[in-house]
């Protein structure tokens, strides 16, 4: 199945959807958004890592930053923060940097280490999408933890590989049916940015905007 290029989903929409289906469809269904201190400084990391006018070259190593990628099967693209690709004769051939090298996507966060696998489906779906372009294998990639400043490897099982497109079919239902989950409150509500428009304590009403919808026709 083929995806018009305005049904592609975006890199950026799975971590949101793993952590929470209901932030996932306020900001993307309902186009609410507000920023906080997380956001600004999440922010901030992201715009220096996708830097795209940045290319490195260290000994057998280039580092491509903000490249865009990806998969048509999926219906989904986006840009990656940093791949690294290493000179490595078991490698793909890239004619562009005359060689074959082995690819290392690599995503940056702005904290620690989290328990959620938001993160590591995300850098998992930029694996894909980087062995459907470029006709490779990518077992591996890396985390990088702004708070503690160092890489944790990511390998890509094939349990994380799976659970892909599952998860992408389960945000094209929600598409279609318009409809924003209801509200199932988490230890990181108190943190999220769209507290105030979620109001997960009104867990029993629909969405934040059939809320506002209500508010507005009362008064």
């Amino acid at each position: 199945m083929g995806y018009a290029e305005e049904e592609y989903l975006m890199l950026s929409e799975i971590p949101r959807y793993v952590f929470c289906p209901r932030q996932w469809a306020l900001i993307h269904l309902e186009q609410q958004w507000q920023d906080n201190v997380l956001t600004i400084e999440g922010n901030a990391l992201h715009n220096k890592a996708h830097d795209a006018e940045i290319k490195e070259k260290r000994r057998n190593k280039i580092i491509v930053r903000g490249m865009h990628v990806a998969s048509s099967r999926l219906g989904v693209s986006g840009a990656c923060d940093v791949v690294e690709f290493h000179a490595d004769t078991a490698g793909v051939y890239i004619p562009s940097y005359h060689g074959r090298y082995r690819v290392v996507p690599i995503e940056y966060k702005r904290g620690r280490p989290q328990e959620g696998e938001e993160y590591v489906l995300q850098l998992t779906l930029q694996a894909i999408c980087l062995e459907d372009m470029l006709a490779t294998d990518i077992p591996f990639g890396y985390l990088y933890h702004g708070e503690i400043r160092r890489r944790v490897k990511v390998e890509f099982s094939y349990e994380l590989r799976n659970r892909i497109p599952v998860l992408v079919q389960e945000m094209r239902q929600y598409i279609r049916s318009g409809h924003t989950p209801r509200v199932k409150r988490r230890k990181g509500c108190a943190n999220c940015s769209l507290n105030n428009i979620c109001v997960p304590k009104l867990n029993w009403l629909r969405s934040a905007k059939h809320y506002l919808e209500r508010r507005l026709a009362e008064g």
